[in-house]
Parts: structure tokens; C-alpha cells; sequence
């Protein structure tokens, strides 16, 4: 297996957030995909609360505005250069940056 050094970078939205048409984490996985990141996934949460503290929570019947985060792992400079990009969005919470160690298996040799 090869190990190599990237970038996790996870976008904390809220799940009712738009970017024109379409909710706001669709928009961004969009523009990820767009710009050749290595591959994005959307994490949907049942439960949080943001700078307001107001709880958002599916334990109540019409809950509103759930938590969603976008994660994204890829090479230093390309979560860079999107994060530069994402800073014109509107309505994001908070972007996070973390170093992580990805290890990549053998390609798919259904061997173990």
C-alpha cells in the first residue's frame, strides 16, 4: 500500500441553504467536481447548532435547516485553490483544514 500526506477539508452548511437553484452542498460538490477534486461526499446530520446556538434537531416533527458537511481529501494546493474559490459562496459556516494520511490499497484486486 502507498502512503501519501493530503488535505481534508470539511464545509459545515446547513442543509436548507441554496446556491441559486439547487441546495448549497449540492452546488459545492458541483463545483468541486468542476474543478478535478479527487472526490467529495455530502454527511448529512440529525442533530447541531451553529453561532446562533439554536438547536437544529430531527427529534422534532418539521425540523429545519439541518447540519450537512461536504468532505473533500485531496493534494495541498488543490484544496487550496478551491478553498479560494469557496470564499465568494455566501452562507457557509465554517470550513475546517487538516492534514491526513491517505492510504492507498492495491487497485482493486479483490485480494485482501
Amino acid at each position: 500500500m502507498q502512503l501519501d500526506k493530503q488535505v481534508r477539508m470539511r464545509i459545515y452548511v446547513g442543509e436548507d441553504k441554496r446556491h441559486g437553484e439547487r441546495p448549497l452542498y449540492q452546488a459545492i460538490v458541483r463545483f468541486a467536481r468542476e474543478h478535478h477534486i479527487s472526490g467529495a461526499t455530502v454527511l448529512r446530520g440529525t442533530q447541531g447548532f451553529g453561532r446562533s446556538s439554536r438547536l437544529h434537531t430531527t427529534d422534532v416533527l418539521f425540523s429545519e435547516d439541518l447540519p450537512a458537511i461536504i468532505e473533500i481529501i485531496d493534494t495541498d494546493e488543490k484544496v487550496r485553490g478551491l478553498l479560494t474559490l469557496l470564499s465568494d459562496i455566501g452562507d457557509i459556516g465554517l470550513i475546517t483544514l487538516e492534514t491526513v494520511e491517505v492510504l492507498h490499497p492495491a487497485a482493486h484486486t479483490g485480494q485482501l
